[in-house]
């Protein structure tokens, strides 16, 4: 399974309304999170909706899981190339460039020869040559990395997940869902969510109507003096935690692990510039602000 490259600590407080109808509800585990999907409706609609999941995220993990060695991308970063890419890699691969567009590099996939060498006690100034995904060469027909790239996708494909699954669901006719993939999406609401970081417990809630939300949290694990988030700059988090809300899980995801390396300017242009819904980010000194 996809190790987590962050920590999401943002948790349902209650899934909905009691004035909801019937809820059933899929748990399990994939690409390194508790995964939970709980949907509202007529019991028929609901089973056939939530039987479908396990089969989704299985290709999900077959394509971005780091730990299976059959996975798409370990393929990839084992053989510099991968012929064919399959649709869910061809997608997450455009995304992940907007992403990169968006934070003008500060999300950047080819980090993980760093996380690589941050694991194995090994020299990360020589890994961090490696990063640029501007040298990635992508097409529907081929992905080729360069000399001692390699990728992860830890920091979007769990949002891209999630985007995937409300399609799913809605092709079933569900209305009212809260899908919990690492990140958090809502299918009608309001939901009510609590907001927490490692370092200072809770710190609020969200309501969530129609909206996803990511969140990341530098501190919740570390490697000697380094975050476990990376910034393929080499920069120095400025936040415990940062939240995004937005349309989009993949993009609140993307943008949330590089908005942990931004200044509040930075941040106020990033909002504008990817029409996020709000910002909150929370100091170490237990500060929350709301961009």
């Amino acid at each position: 399974m996809m190790k987590r490259r962050r920590f999401l600590t943002l948790a349902a407080a209650f899934a909905c309304a009691p004035s909801l109808s019937q809820a059933d509800t899929w748990s399990g585990r994939a690409l390194g999170a508790d995964v939970s999907v709980t949907l509202h409706g007529p019991r028929e609609m609901t089973q056939k909706a939530l039987a479908d999941v396990p089969r989704l995220l299985k290709n999900f993990e077959q394509t971005f899981s780091l730990y299976q060695p059959t996975s798409s991308v370990s393929k990839l970063n084992m053989m510099g190339r991968l012929r064919n890419p399959n649709a869910l890699m061809r997608g997450l691969m455009d995304r992940a460039d907007q992403a990169y567009q968006l934070t003008d590099g500060g999300f950047d996939p080819t980090v993980q020869p760093v996380w690589y060498a941050m694991a194995r006690g090994r020299d990360v100034g020589r890994a961090q040559d490696a990063i640029g995904w501007h040298r990635v060469r992508s097409s529907d027909d081929m992905i080729e990395l360069q000399t001692g790239q390699a990728l992860t996708f830890n920091g979007i494909a769990q949002g891209f997940a999630t985007d995937v699954m409300r399609l799913l669901l809605a092709k079933h006719g569900a209305k009212q869902a809260l899908i919990n993939i690492g990140e958090q999406a809502a299918m009608g609401g309001p939901f009510t969510l609590g907001l927490e970081d490692p370092e200072h417990g809770h710190i609020g809630t969200r309501e969530l109507s129609d909206r996803a939300v990511a969140t990341s949290s530098p501190g919740a694990l570390r490697f000697g003096d380094h975050s476990h988030i990376l910034s393929p700059k080499g920069d120095t988090p400025r936040w415990s935690t940062v939240s995004i809300e937005a349309q989009s899980a993949t993009f609140a995801d993307a943008l949330s692990t590089a908005a942990v390396f931004m200044d509040e300017d930075a941040l106020k242009r990033l909002k504008v510039r990817a029409n996020l819904h709000r910002i909150t980010t929370v100091d170490a000194e237990a500060n929350i602000r709301t961009i």
